[in-house]
C-alpha cells in the first residue's frame, strides 16, 4: 500500500500533577454541576467544532471512524483507479535523509491518511524529473531544502497501486523542519533501529541505501493482501493511541 498522492520519537505528553489541582479561590464544590445547561451546550459546540479537524486530530472515535473513509479513498485509489482512469504509469520518489551521530539517524514521517511511518516523498508532477520532484516534495513535507546525491535504486511493484517507487540518498542543505497538514509528524530515528511501526515497503529501500552498492538497486515486488493487513494493523493500532506527541488524556 504505497503513500497516496501528494516516525520524533516524542515521549507522549502526560498531564502533570498541578493540571489537575483545585484553584486556590474555589469553593471546593464541582462547579460544573452548577453550570447545568450552559456547560452542556458548551461541551456540544465543542465536539462539533472537533469534527472540522484533521482526522489525526480528533478523539480516538473519530479517528477510528475517519480511518472508513481513508480506507474507501485508498482502495479506490489502489485498486479501481490506475485499472480505470489512468494511463500513465506512476513514479514516486522518496528520499532517505541521514544525520550522522552518532547515532546515525534517518528522517521518517507520518502522514495524515494512512497512519504509519515512512519515507518522505510524493508523486512525479506531469514532466517532472525524478530528482526535481524528490527536492520539491521534501520541501512541502518537511520544510528542508535537500540535495540528492545518489539514486539508491528503483522498486517497480504490481498488484494494490502499481506503481514505481524511485528512492534517492540526500543530504539536508537548509530549512527548518516543518510538519505539514499532509505529514503531521516527522521524526529522527536510530538507522539501526527503525520504528516498529514503518511500513514494509520502505525497509528495503532504507537498508540498501545504508549498504555499499555498485550503481543503483532495481527490484520487483507483488504487494497482495498480506502487505495490505500488515499496512492496515500499524495503522488501526496507530489510529488507536494517538500519533506520537498527542495528549492522549483527551481519548
Amino acid at each position: 500500500m504505497p503513500p497516496a498522492p501528494g516516525a520524533s520519537s516524542r515521549t507522549p505528553s502526560t498531564r502533570s500533577s498541578t493540571d489537575v489541582s483545585r484553584d486556590p479561590g474555589s469553593t471546593g464544590r464541582d462547579e460544573s454541576r452548577d453550570e447545568g445547561p450552559s456547560r452542556r451546550r458548551a461541551s456540544l459546540s465543542e465536539r462539533r467544532a472537533r469534527r472540522g479537524d484533521p482526522v489525526w486530530k480528533r478523539r480516538r472515535a473519530g479517528r477510528l471512524l475517519g480511518g472508513l473513509f481513508d480506507y474507501a479513498r485508498t482502495a479506490w485509489w489502489g485498486i479501481v483507479s490506475p485499472r480505470v482512469s489512468e494511463s500513465d504509469p506512476l513514479v514516486i520518489a522518496q528520499a532517505v535523509i541521514l544525520r550522522e551521530g552518532p547515532p546515525r539517524q534517518v528522517l521518517l514521517s507520518v502522514r495524515s491518511d494512512l497512519f504509519g511511518w515512512e519515507l518522505p516523498g510524493g508523486t512525479l508532477e506531469a514532466g517532472e524529473d525524478a530528482r526535481a520532484a524528490v527536492v520539491r516534495e521534501i520541501r512541502e513535507e518537511t520544510g528542508l531544502e535537500v540535495e540528492p546525491v545518489e539514486h539508491v535504486g528503483d522498486w517497480v511493484r504490481r498488484g494494490f497501486r502499481p506503481h514505481t517507487a524511485r528512492v534517492f540518498l540526500c543530504r539536508v542543505l537548509g530549512g527548518l523542519e516543518t510538519t505539514s497538514h499532509e505529514t503531521p509528524r516527522l521524526a529522527w530515528f536510530d538507522v539501526e533501529a527503525p520504528p516498529d511501526e514503518l511500513f514494509s515497503w520502505y525497509r528495503e529501500p532504507l537498508r540498501f541505501a545504508l549498504s555499499e552498492r555498485e550503481g543503483p538497486h532495481h527490484a520487483e515486488e507483488v504487494q497482495g493482501l498480506a502487505t495490505i493487513w500488515g499496512a492496515m494493523k500499524i495503522d488501526l493500532a496507530m489510529r488507536w493511541r494517538g500519533l506520537p506527541g498527542m495528549d492522549r488524556t483527551e481519548d
